[in-house]
């Protein structure tokens, strides 16, 4: 397997070669440029870098070789050990720190890990600094520092508590609203942190709690993204238990899903258009998603008079970016990222567990009730794998060449926007392969787009 080096990170599968995989050595390697990014930036300061990690079985090997590491460079470390992406993110912040790295290779399996590479404000590295640490650790004419100058260990906390506090003082978020409806909610965690996190932030909102999968093992019990196809399970257990909804994150808890009450999917799509909807009856402002998002948030955007939509390219840092161009109030990913810039730029489904469940609170009626207030599309996502032969950005070239008659955006891929529908064809920053998202107002229309492409492509690669 390649190790990924991209915009979201350092991302390879534990073992085998170095440069090759995530072994040790690229840890380290990677550690160590980061480290010079930051000290760079910070001419003459004692850096202090925040590191916290998901519960995968790599978590804890990576975790001290990145701390070895940091204190070998001279810098300080602040440990939030088990902890999710927002909350590591939250740490930086609170602890005005000058970095974080968290150690989570997020949706992918068990046998993968990453780095994740946090700045001052708690936010990923923007492009040119992610090229920056790439350079950096090819170049090995570096001196670590003497004895006298290593780093130290200022603090190991666990700040899971901390994070949701601080979700809980959000002003939108009404804890007696919600502790007086009494929700039943069935929580899966496919064995990571959310396990620890999410039950817990729900009993503070007074929700009876149905665990599943929550015990941070890092042995995750079915393929951790949260896709209708991973959720059989908790879709038995709700219907069941006679649940209200049910919910689901990644083992780093930036992704987030709910279940109806009948056990169908909410839809992944849909857990930021619910809760834009909210944010926006309450605050007037801009709302954005990626490219690859569903035309849903648009679609509810337009119905509070002075609020308007934008799309950005794919990548948390991309999102963020265009939020704060635009003055976002809310914003996120279709993949289920809420950003809520009230309390921080970053995916965090603690934050979209609150508010959806106080706007859920207000509302007379049940989960897919809901569900039908919203435009419906639907969503198909396919993916290409690629090969070393496939040149990806000659197969863009063609497919905008043939659709230059169509509304083209190629900030990110090649995304055609038809009538009724619209195909995104972009090579992912996290897997090897070109994902090919349809979106249309029937599910046979939105797979037939999309097998369309993924012929036309093959046609490419063959010719």
């Amino acid at each position: 397997m390649t190790l990924i080096k991209s915009i979201s990170g350092i991302r390879g599968t534990i073992g085998g070669q170095p440069s090759e995989n995530l072994t040790p050595i690229d840890v380290v390697k990677f550690t160590t440029a980061y480290c010079r990014l930051i000290k760079d930036k910070n001419p003459g300061k004692r850096i202090t870098i925040v590191v916290g990690r998901d519960a995968r079985l790599s978590g804890s090997m990576v975790a001290s070789l990145v701390e070895g590491t940091l204190l070998g460079s001279g810098v300080d470390v602040i440990d939030v050990g088990l902890c999710t992406t927002p909350g590591t993110e939250m740490a930086v912040i609170t602890h005005k720190a000058d970095g974080g790295i968290i150690i989570t290779a997020s949706h992918n399996p068990r046998q993968w890990n990453a780095l994740k590479l946090l700045n001052e404000r708690g936010e990923f590295l923007d492009d040119a600094e992610g090229k920056q640490v790439l350079a950096m650790a090819d170049d090995t004419d570096y001196a670590f520092p003497d004895i006298d100058n290593i780093g130290h260990v200022l603090l190991r906390e666990d700040f899971n508590k901390r994070h949701i506090e601080q979700v809980l003082a959000l002003g939108l978020v009404d804890k007696e609203a919600v502790r007086r409806r009494k929700f039943k909610v069935v929580v899966d965690a496919v064995n990571s942190v959310g396990g620890v996190v999410i039950p817990q932030l729900l009993r503070e909102l007074g929700c009876e709690v149905v665990e599943l999968n929550c015990e941070p093992t890092g042995e995750f019990k079915h393929n951790p993204e949260p896709l209708p196809e991973n959720l059989t399970e908790i879709s038995e257990v709700i219907r069941k238990e006679g649940a209200d909804l049910g919910v689901v994150v990644d083992p780093d808890v930036d992704r987030l899903a709910f279940v109806m009450e009948n056990g169908e999917m909410f839809v992944e799509e849909y857990t930021l258009v619910a809760v834009a909807d909210y944010v926006l009856r309450h605050t007037k402002g801009n709302t954005v998603s990626n490219l690859s998002s569903s035309r849903a948030l648009s679609d509810v955007t337009s119905r509070y008079e002075g609020c308007s939509y934008a799309a950005a390219a794919v990548g948390e840092v991309n999102v963020v970016k265009k939020m704060k161009d635009t003055g976002a109030v809310i914003g996120g990913e279709g993949n289920g990222g809420v950003i809520y810039p009230e309390l921080h730029y970053g995916r965090d489904a603690l934050v979209g567990v609150a508010l959806f469940l106080t706007y859920f609170a207000g509302l007379d009626m049940t989960m897919s009730e809901l569900r039908k207030t919203y435009p419906a599309y639907f969503a198909s996502k396919n993916k290409i794998q690629l090969t070393p032969e496939i040149d990806v950005d000659k197969i863009l070239c063609e497919i905008k060449s043939r659709y230059s008659n169509e509304r083209v955006n190629d900030i990110d891929g090649v995304k055609i926007d038809f009538e009724e529908n619209w195909v995104h064809l972009r090579k992912s920053n996290t897997e090897p392969i070109i994902r090919v998202y349809t979106e249309a107002k029937s599910m046979d229309e939105a797979d037939a787009l999309a097998k369309r492409f993924i012929s036309e492509i093959e046609q490419i690669c063959k010719a």
